[in-house]
């Protein structure tokens, strides 16, 4: 019997195995002890940090001296602690990538190691480096844009091993934030997971590049009801039967995606939206086959870091 269509596997950067354990961030006795003996995941401000065996294992650094106040924990595993901080170190520039809408670039240090962004090494790691890369990008995006106070204007201190910062002016207490995107497969509803896939292109992507249609949750808005404004607004047709399949943070700088599916009638003329969105198109299940194992030049799909790959994938895969 043919079911509803999954995620063809959990979302890359949703992998995570360390302990985050959120009473040791106020334990200074158990921080010293974790700091002591942990390793520290270095990141640039172009969100880089040193990769090995292939880019599929990160290269965390000893600690050394003192527990900084800069350091943050992203959490434990196997009695080890892993920290994240910002580092100023000088690369050695690689060229961006001409396929990738975000110009992404490769670095390397003097000493030629190589240094990766998470959307590039993201799909490669293994499930705790993954988990350890995203969070401290996460962490250090948040805390590089909520430097002062939002109340009183202040510089603020950090508190909770990097999770919380404290205002020393008015005592506002802030916690890293998370803004929920909605992303959604739509589908032509043809027998229980369609015939066809509706993709869009945004015009500052590559040339040929196509994936699902997602936006930003508005205040007071549900997560479905959001489903359904998007995909008006962006192709200006309605959906129906809108569920759920899974989540993956995405903190560029601060998301978290909620993947859903729906269905739209096939037939309808598409409108895409004047600015947002370049074109919109209806694509079969066969093409879209293609296009995860063959470079198509009118069809590229996103990397398998993203969670759009995995619900493509799920997509296909199903009959």
């Amino acid at each position: 019997m043919t079911v509803p269509f999954q995620l063809a596997e959990v979302p890359r950067l949703s992998r995570s195995t360390v302990d985050r354990n959120e009473p040791v961030r106020t334990d200074p006795e158990r921080l010293a002890k974790l700091w002591a003996t942990g390793r520290v995941i270095v990141v640039d401000r172009k969100g880089r940090t040193p990769v090995r065996a292939g880019a599929t294992e990160l290269a965390p650094r000893p600690t050394v001296g003192a527990l900084p106040a800069d350091a943050m924990l992203l959490g434990e595993a196997d009695g080890v602690g892993y920290w994240a901080m910002r580092t100023d170190e000088e690369l050695q520039e690689g060229a961006p990538s001409p396929d990738s809408a975000w110009g992404v670039w490769t670095g390397a240090s003097k000493d030629g190691e190589e240094w990766h962004d998470l959307r590039t090494t993201g799909a490669l790691l293994s499930d705790t480096a993954a988990g350890l890369f995203t969070t401290a990008v996460a962490l250090l995006s948040w805390h590089a844009k909520a430097k002062f106070c939002a109340n009183c204007g202040t510089a603020v201190e950090r508190r909770n091993a990097g999770w919380a910062t404290h205002c020393p002016n008015c005592g506002r207490e802030e916690y890293p934030r998370t803004d929920p995107a909605v992303i959604c497969l739509v589908h032509d509803g043809v027998g229980v997971n369609g015939s066809h896939v509706l993709l869009a292109r945004q015009p500052i992507w590559p040339p040929g590049r196509f994936s699902v249609l997602a936006g930003f949750v508005e205040a007071g808005e549900s997560l479905e009801a959001c489903v359904a404004r998007e995909i008006e607004e962006e192709v200006g047709v309605d959906v129906s039967d809108i569920r759920y399949l899974g989540s993956q943070p995405w903190p560029f700088p601060r998301s978290i995606m909620v993947g859903f599916a729906a269905v739209a009638d096939g037939t309808v003329p598409l409108f895409p939206a004047d600015g947002e969105i370049e074109s919109a198109q209806w694509v079969s299940r066969a093409t879209v086959r293609e296009a995860l194992t063959t470079e198509l030049p009118d069809l590229k799909l996103p990397g398998p870091t993203s969670i759009a790959y995995q619900m493509i994938r799920g997509w296909a895969q199903a009959s």
